[in-house]
């Protein structure tokens, strides 16, 4: 059996290397590095696959999120609503471009925003909903988009974790995460459901004006060489990583189905467990597994954790500090928040190992080996 691994980038590379060695080797013999001919074909293709008007790759996630939130013209002071608990590039960006973070809970079930939670946080000062589709589970896109429009707020979607989920529209329309608010942004980390060989991200928008904003903000201010009409940034998806992801996008249904395989097994195991509690799957979308999360109720959760790591079966907390609690915010007194769902699932979650080319003997080994620890 093959040593597991949180992701196992080595195998998945195995079974597409002749496609990706070929992609690489045309750009380098083509030697058009930066805004090459494959960045334009991969756009393209993620445009078509999303469903969506406009797709603008760029460096990688966290620039994708800065960039959105300089496209709509959010200034100092503006209050921006998000979930305390995700990663912190969410929040991060936030405050970078002197934002108000206004962290608010998460739903118990789902992991994601507490659409009440919104609603209570919302002020004459608030400009924007970061809802976060966390761990490849959406968030209830229809409640908060009912929300914005009746506030004149602008939505900005964290999709990193959940790119190529499908979402049931409240008129009955399927869409994909990332495409339903003004602005979806994503990583193309190499861990993520599509992920490149380096850094690499992406914007989303139906609004052609927008993308406009977001293509000259991403390239210096410029819409013309040499002309700088806004303060922009250089942020670049670079060729030979849009080649790779080229290809990896013909696999992402593929990769997801495996994924939703290895979870579908987890449940079979962890399901009828007492105190043990599975992801939820929701009605309105479909669940893409970017991560597999447990909740623990009455067992040990770090315990757990390094009993699997003696038996070298890798596992991780996403995420045991939320980001209010985070020493970046101190300046905000975001610490003294009152947020006990999120504080209660910094506790218990884990996350366990889930990637498209799991073996059977390694869901056999590790559900036995969380199974041992429980009932002891």
């Amino acid at each position: 059996m093959k040593k597991i691994q949180m992701v196992d980038l080595g195998s998945q590379y195995e079974k597409i290397k002749p496609a990706i060695d070929s992609a690489i080797t045309e750009v380098i013999t083509n030697a058009n590095f930066i805004n090459g001919q494959e960045v334009i074909n991969f756009s393209e293709d993620l445009k078509d696959y999303l469903g969506v008007n406009n797709v603008i790759p760029c460096a990688n996630g966290t620039d994708a999120l800065q960039i959105a939130m300089m496209a709509l013209d959010l200034r100092p002071g503006d209050e921006v609503i998000t979930p305390s608990f995700t990663y912190i590039a969410t929040t991060e960006v936030i405050a970078l471009l002197g934002l108000t973070p206004i962290f608010v809970e998460v739903n118990k079930d789902t992991f994601c925003i507490d659409i009440e939670a919104i609603e209570q946080a919302i002020t004459p000062k608030t400009r924007a909903i970061v809802p976060v589709h966390l761990y490849g589970q959406a968030s209830d896109m229809n409640a908060i988009m009912a929300i914005a429009r009746k506030h004149n707020l602008f939505v900005i979607e964290d999709n990193a974790q959940a790119i190529g989920s499908d979402y049931h529209l409240s008129d009955g329309t399927v869409v994909k995460t990332g495409t339903i608010g003004d602005i979806g942004c994503t990583s193309f980390f190499p861990s993520k459901n599509l992920g490149c060989y380096g850094d690499g991200g992406a914007l989303f928008t139906n609004n052609d004006q927008l993308a406009k904003k977001i293509k000259m903000i991403a390239n210096h201010g410029q819409s013309k060489k040499y002309y700088h009409d806004v303060v922009g940034c250089n942020s670049r998806l670079d060729t030979i990583q849009a080649a790779v992801l080229r290809i990896k996008l013909r696999q992402l249904d593929n990769y997801i189905d495996a994924r939703r395989e290895v979870a579908d097994y987890y449940d079979s195991i962890f399901g009828p467990m007492k105190g043990v509690k599975i992801p939820f799957r929701s009605h309105d979308s479909r669940h893409v597994f970017h991560q597999y999360t447990l909740t623990l109720d009455g067992f040990d959760r770090d315990a757990l954790s390094e009993f699997l790591a003696k038996k070298d079966i890798p596992s991780m907390i996403y995420y045991p500090i939320p980001a209010h609690r985070q020493k970046m915010f101190d300046s905000f007194g975001t610490a003294s928040l009152n947020l006990p769902v999120t504080d209660w699932l910094t506790k218990r979650v884990i996350s366990l190992p889930i990637h498209t080319e799991m073996q059977i003997e390694q869901l056999d080994l590790i559900t036995k080996t969380v199974v041992e620890y429980l009932n002891n």
